[in-house]
C-alpha cells in the first residue's frame, strides 16, 4: 500500500513540475514574439523617418544652393 501511495505521489509531483515548466517556456515564447513584433514596428518607424528626412533634405537643397550664390 505504501508503494502505491508513494508512486502516485511521485507521479502527481512530476505532473505539477512539468506543467510549471511549460508555462515558463510559453511565457518566454510570448515575450520573444512581443520583442520581435516591437522590433519590426521600430524598424518601420525608422525607415519612415529616414524617408521623411531624405525628402526634406531634397526640398531644402535647391534653397541652400541659391543662398550660397
Amino acid at each position: 500500500m505504501k508503494k502505491v501511495v508513494l508512486s502516485l505521489a511521485l507521479v502527481a509531483t512530476m505532473a505539477v513540475v512539468s506543467c510549471k515548466e511549460n508555462k515558463a517556456e510559453e511565457a518566454v515564447t510570448e515575450t520573444t514574439e512581443a520583442v520581435e513584433a516591437t522590433a519590426a514596428e521600430a524598424t518601420e518607424v525608422v525607415d519612415s523617418a529616414a524617408a521623411t528626412v531624405d525628402s526634406a533634405a531634397a526640398a531644402v537643397a535647391p534653397a541652400t544652393e541659391e543662398a550660397k550664390k
